[in-house]
């Protein structure tokens, strides 16, 4: 009979402390190697109300795609599709 695996504790902390498992960006998971700087319902949600772009943390996004993202607003910020502020 195989014996349970026992978690330590610093697991157990983690798991109580709202701590959850990384998962894949926005982007990683649609497997999409570009970001569209067109696609202006993806990037307003990026955005706050203010116009601020979101951080990665708040985002969900890794770091690569972070500054596809940041590249993609400024371009569309330039274009006058979204923005500079509000």
């Amino acid at each position: 009979m195989a014996t349970p695996i026992k978690k330590t504790d610093s697991e157990e902390k983690m798991r109580h402390a709202g701590v959850r498992e990384q998962t894949q960006c926005r982007f990683c998971r649609r497997g999409e190697k570009y970001v569209d700087y067109k696609d202006i319902d993806t990037l307003e949600r990026l955005l706050t109300h203010r116009g601020k772009i979101y951080s990665r943390k708040r985002s969900g996004n890794c770091a690569s795609c972070q500054r596809k993202v940041n590249v993609a607003i400024k371009r569309a910020r330039y274009m006058a599709l979204l923005p500079y502020t509000i």
